[in-house]
Formats: C-alpha cells, structure tokens, sequence
C-alpha cells in the first residue's frame, strides 16, 4: 500500500474539518445545541454547560468526504462505511433527542440496542455475501480457531457493540477522545498497511485527518464537542477495521484506553448493585482522576500517554515491530 495515499487522506480529512468547523460551531450555537452537564460530575465542568454539541457532524463529514475520494470500493469499503455511518446514525439520533426533546438519557436503552444490532447485522450480511474468513487470530501467536459463522457472526455483533460504547465512555473530558483515538487509527493505518487492505488504511486515514482537525477546536477549552454522533462513528470505524484487517482480539491492546474506560464503568456499577460500595470516585476513570485533584490537562496528557505505549505494544504483538 501507498503510505503517501494515506497521507495525502489525512491532510485533505485534516484541512476539510478544519474549514467545516468555524461553519459549523456558530450554527450549532444558533440551534442552541448547547452540552448538558451532571450535576454529580466534576464541579469545573458546570462551566461547560451550552457549549455546542454534535460536533460530531464535522468529524463525520470530512471523514466521509475524504473516503469516498480515496478509497478503493469493494467489500471493505462497504463494510467500513456502513459501520461508521451506521453507528454514527445512532449517537446523531441520541445527541438530536437529548437536545431538541429535551430528554437527558436521549434514546432509552432498548431504542439503542436495537440500534447497534441493526447496524451489526447489516455488517454481519455484507461480510456474509463476501465469502469473510471466519476464524479468530490470537495476536502474537500462531493460533487461530474458526467455530464457524454460528459463533463468529455474533461475536462481531456483541464486538462492535462493545467498542463503540467502550469509545463513547472515552468522551468526556476536552480533547481526550479525539488525541486517544487519533493514536488508536494511527496503530491500525499501520496493520491495514500490513495486510494490504487499502480500504482499511484510507478508513483510518480519513478518521485520523477528521479527529486531529476536531482536535484543534476541542483542545481545551473546547469550543465544540462531538457528541454521540462523533464518539459512536469514531467506534464504528476502529471495529470495522480490526474486523476487516482480521485483527478482532487486537483491539484489546492497541484500544485498551477504551478498555480501560468501559471496564471502571462496569466494575464500578457492578460493585455498587453487589455491594453498595463505588471502586471510584465516579466512573468512566478519567473522572475518577479529575475529582482526585488532577487538571484536564494532565489527565489528557497522561491518558494519550497510554494510548501510545499500547498502540506500540499492539504493533510489537502483532508484528514484532
């Protein structure tokens, strides 16, 4: 694969969301798309409250715009672009409830699961008709099992599901998601490379370039956040393409910040019903931190921090590089 294409993918998704974005932000502002903030959160958020939301819309539009242009079509490709849209769709719809209707929990949990099982069934049906490998790779080893379409299929339906919620739990402090993201793709731009799925590679590029211009009016203070929309279509594309880069288990490592986050919201839920105890002070863990005296800043910094040594550790598995 070309390394320039993909380069050449990041500038364009780059210079596109830098240019959508001083559009967008006073639009969504004039809508009074304002964000909600818990009142149980972090005090220093409640200075937060009304700045504009579904930001996601410059995220996914310069990454579409730019995949569409770059990409090869074939199977991949429309795996890929069903994913992101597809899950990006459910967080636009549960970003346009909260703030148009006023409903703070936005779409209720049924309406989202049935949401994230329609877009992973549409998936699950393109990568049938392809003819998709079906076995299951142990990164860094030589194993592989195949237990056939009768467990693979659901596998990736309860695997998407869990990485875009996993995503989504990594947005909420400013710039987080976007730089941890950002180094995730960049991880898997470089296993695309090695398995020589051009759609794959472009897929990321085309995020990269998106997230890294967001980035730019997201850095904190942020001017704009993402939303659902962002959070769920950046965690549509980073499944898709461990998924079509037979990389699944993969994503433990080189996402494991996202990991991490979903893991202290389920511990921390599970040890509050069971025990009536909280593990954190609040869940996802970045808040943990936050109430713990840490700034933003650091906790940015340190978590971004993280997502290198594991996207380094994830390419070393996967590779020996």
């Amino acid at each position: 694969m070309d390394y320039q294409l993909l380069l050449l993918t990041i500038a364009v998704s780059f210079i596109l969301a830098v240019i959508a974005a001083p559009l967008i932000i006073p639009l969504l502002r004039r809508m009074k798309f304002g964000q909600q903030v818990r009142d149980d959160g972090p005090q220093t958020h409640l200075k937060k409250a009304g700045t504009p939301t579904m930001g996601g819309i410059i995220i996914m539009l310069a990454f579409a715009l730019s995949f569409l242009k770059f990409s090869v079509v074939n199977t991949d490709f429309y795996v890929l672009l069903v994913s992101a849209l597809g899950y990006g769709l459910v967080g636009f719809l549960d970003d346009y409830i909260k703030i148009v209707f006023k409903r703070s929990l936005g779409l209720t949990p049924r309406q989202k699961l049935f949401g994230q099982l329609l877009v992973g069934a549409v998936i699950c049906g393109l990568l049938i008709s392809a003819g998709h490998n079906t076995s299951i790779s142990i990164p860094g080893t030589a194993i592989s099992f195949d237990w056939g379409g009768w467990f693979y299929y659901p596998f990736i339906i309860l695997m998407m599901m869990a990485v875009t919620n996993a995503v989504n739990f990594t947005d909420g402090v400013d710039g987080l998601l976007s730089g941890v993201s950002a180094i995730a793709l960049a991880a898997f731009a470089v296993v695309a490379m090695q398995a020589t799925s051009i759609a794959a590679g472009v897929c990321a590029a085309a995020m990269i370039g998106a997230v890294l211009g967001f980035l730019v009016f997201n850095a904190h203070p942020a001017k704009v956040f993402m939303g659902d929309f962002g959070s769920f279509g950046i965690g549509g594309a980073l499944g898709a393409i461990a998924i079509v880069t037979k990389t699944e288990l993969l994503f433990v490592v080189i996402g494991g910040v996202f990991v991490i986050e979903m893991l202290s919201v389920v511990l921390q839920v599970a040890s509050f019903k069971t025990r009536g105890k909280r593990i954190f002070r609040m869940s996802p863990i970045h808040h943990h931190y936050e109430l713990g005296g840490w700034s933003e800043w650091r906790v940015v910094i340190t978590f971004w921090a993280v997502g290198i040594v594991l996207a380094g550790l994830g390419l070393y598995i996967s590779k020996g590089l």
